[in-house]
């Protein structure tokens, strides 16, 4: 890791593909542009990009920022390699040599449910689009037109009639009942994390809209806990083509990260009519 003018050049990552993770559906705030992606996370705007080794930098970011904020976020410190190796089931294999890279962000637990209640029966670009408008409507500025994504007490006052003009639907009642449990403390989010899964995934869905597969996103995405296994009509047809008798051993335990693998295979796999 080196400091280059006002960049962080951070090197030595392996089983990384920044493309790979920040388009893989599990957030919505990045996109790229001009061999960079640029996005908002934790409160905070980033523009990174990886280099032709693998490694990847910051741009305008120091070394106490990257250690309090970015090395977290980007689950720097689990090792993948050993994760993936491990992985001894032969669709997962191919999964991982087709899709290797994808790592699971840890994303802020509020973010990724008020997120998560919004891509309900929702495609990729529309959630960006709601969120998008959703942050510039009612986030803090961050300057350059970029907007941070709103606390729950900035909403738990609104009402749907506020919420129109993000043309989010019914979307916008659950987003409203999950900012008013959260800004009133029925829904603790510091305390589900420190919950036993099962009844942090409870906690979660006494929130209007959410149902198993969100609740396994927020546990997955803003938890961090990689037992979770969200499943969508691409993982559905997974399970249904590949594992009708359960899922293989060798993922117990980060289940999620498999999941995330087996996404992206037969996302991009089932468009050229190509059996998983």
């Amino acid at each position: 890791m080196r400091q280059r003018g006002g960049d962080l050049l951070v090197g030595d990552l392996s089983c990384f593909d920044l493309a790979r993770t920040l388009d893989c559906g599990q957030a919505f705030r990045w996109e790229q542009r001009d061999g960079a992606w640029r996005g908002v996370a934790c409160g905070r705007a980033l523009c990174l990009r990886q280099t032709g080794d693998g490694g990847l930098v910051f741009q305008n970011t120091d070394r106490a920022t990257f250690d309090a904020v970015w090395r977290r976020y980007f689950d720097l410190d689990r090792d993948y390699a050993a994760i993936l190796a491990g992985y001894d089931d032969p669709a997962l294999r191919r999964a991982v040599e087709r899709c290797g890279g994808i790592r699971i962000l840890r994303q802020e637990p509020w973010e990724t449910l008020a997120s998560f209640l919004l891509s309900s029966n929702n495609n990729i670009p529309r959630i960006r689009a709601i969120i998008g408008r959703l942050c510039a409507t009612f986030g803090d500025p961050l300057g350059d037109g970029v907007y941070a994504f709103p606390t729950a007490e900035r909403l738990a006052p609104l009402d749907e009639a506020a919420l129109a003009p993000l043309r989010a639907g019914y979307r916008a009642a659950y987003l409203l009942d999950a900012a008013r449990r959260v800004a009133g403390g029925a829904l603790d989010l510091n305390a589900v994390d420190a919950l036993p899964f099962d009844e942090a995934e409870a906690a979660l869905r006494t929130v209007a809209g959410v149902g198993p597969k969100v609740a396994q996103c927020v546990l997955l995405y803003g938890f961090g806990r990689l037992q979770a296994f969200p499943e969508d009509v691409w993982i559905r047809r997974v399970m249904r083509e590949l594992y009708p008798s359960g899922l293989p051993a060798c993922i117990r335990g980060t289940e999620g990260i498999a999941q995330q693998y087996l996404f992206d295979y037969a996302r991009r796999t089932a468009p050229k009519g190509e059996r998983l």
